[in-house]
């Protein structure tokens, strides 16, 4: 049985499900192969992904391969309730979710995946491997592995398997270049500055954005920030990342003094705390914090929570502190993913890419069951580069071919200068 907020706004949903649709044609085109061949006949795939329109495109596309799908939230605030209550309608599908879970019914719906017992799972941000592997270890038999979605999970995968306590195949379709090339840096740019905005009504330009963390998002929120005129500041703990920085423009300081300059600060690390109580307190008055890591830790909240003289709710997800000093900062989207809290995610054409990845993920993961063992996987770059020629197809683009007198050029060592 689902657990929905409101089942009349599944209208609505169907709607944004089907302009999803007309932007993922590339993912299309694997649901009609799917369709056919029935690669998830018999199975149940079980995922903890944000629930948007997005996301609803990949579980149909599962669904017509022959899977059962149950599905919750990864984050307490990602959640459409309009296209979960469509999803809610669909057959062989199972919904878990609603905007502003609370933290019991967040892994209450985890735990309602896990009951369905499935063969694969979908994870982003590795909750729901986590939970299988502490608290329903029997359950680990049965499934051929998972797939990851995010650098967070990531990060937490590898800690288990150097733990020794990762039991399955868990394959890291972040890896993908099709997925943290793409999605990580040009859909975290566009949707991170999407809820900002959508929160904040802030004017980008001449503003100093601090960008803290360099990976594939945190270039591609420096990029879009440039790109809207402001003026951007990175801080970083990683040599080779600060590195980049500032061969890409931007100017690199510690956090104590970025603290000071900026305007707006943008988190994308994936680690703990990264703003400070330190840090706040020498902040300037009005100053907007936000986070597009995935989880809600990255900004000490608890700190500010407890410092502050007051909070009060200003705007669209955007609270407003008032500190000791007098001045006020401003947090958007609670602390949590800014674009999912605030707005409405990555735009459909960059999480296609996504979305090819898992579903050819779980493909693999069928077609090597028993094979495959318990560590963390990259899928092989051929199935990366059949997702890029997909997307190609899909946009209409056509590129060129090698010769057979340069495929013997590239095989060969002899020939030299």
């Amino acid at each position: 049985m689902s657990f929905i907020k409101d089942p009349s706004l599944a209208a609505q949903g169907k709607l944004n499900l089907e302009i999803a649709e007309k932007r993922m044609g590339a993912l299309l085109e694997l649901k009609k192969r799917f369709e056919k061949e029935k690669p998830f006949a018999g199975l149940t795939i079980g995922m903890a992904l944000h629930v948007t329109k997005e996301t609803g495109i990949l579980v149909r596309t599962l669904t017509a391969g022959g899977a059962k799908v149950a599905i919750t939230g990864c984050n307490p605030l990602s959640t459409q309730d309009d296209v979960a209550a469509a999803l809610a309608e669909e057959e062989n599908v199972l919904v878990w979710a609603y905007k502003g879970e609370s933290k019991e019914d967040y892994y209450r719906f985890l735990t309602a995946v896990i009951e369905t017992q499935p063969d694969i799972t979908i994870d982003d941000g590795c909750d729901l491997v986590t939970e299988i592997h502490q608290k329903h270890p029997h359950l680990l038999k049965k499934l051929l592995g998972g797939c990851e979605e995010t650098t967070t999970g990531i990060i937490r995968l590898q800690s288990m398997q150097r733990d020794n306590a990762l039991k399955i195949p868990m394959i890291a379709v972040n890896d993908n270049k099709t997925k943290h090339l793409m999605d990580n840096y040009y859909g975290t740019g566009q949707s991170t500055f999407d809820g900002i905005i959508r929160s904040t009504n802030l004017l980008i330009a001449g503003k100093t954005v601090v960008v803290l963390g360099y990976g594939s998002c945190g270039k591609g929120v420096a990029m879009r920030a440039k790109g809207m005129g402001a003026q951007v500041i990175v801080t970083e703990v990683d040599n080779f990342a600060a590195l980049q920085a500032v061969m890409d423009g931007n100017r690199v300081l510690r956090m104590s003094e970025a603290a000071k300059l900026g305007d707006l600060f943008i988190t994308v690390t994936g680690n703990l705390h990264v703003i400070r109580w330190e840090h706040m307190e020498v902040m300037k008055d009005a100053a907007v914090l936000a986070n597009s890591g995935h989880f809600d830790c990255e900004l000490d909240l608890q700190a500010l929570e407890s410092k502050s003289r007051r909070k009060r709710r200003v705007r669209h997800y955007l609270d407003e502190y008032l500190m000791p000093s007098g001045r006020v900062l401003y947090v958007a989207g609670e602390g949590r993913l800014v674009n999912l809290a605030s707005a409405e995610g990555h735009p459909s054409e960059v999480m296609s890419l996504s979305f090819l990845g898992q579903a050819l993920a779980c493909e693999y993961l069928v077609k090597n069951r028993g094979s495959l063992k318990a560590e963390v996987i990259t899928l092989p770059p051929e199935i990366d580069d059949f997702i890029s020629g997909l997307q190609l197809e899909a946009m209409e683009l056509k590129i060129d071919q090698l010769t057979p007198e340069q495929k013997k050029y590239l095989a060969s060592w002899q020939e030299g200068t």
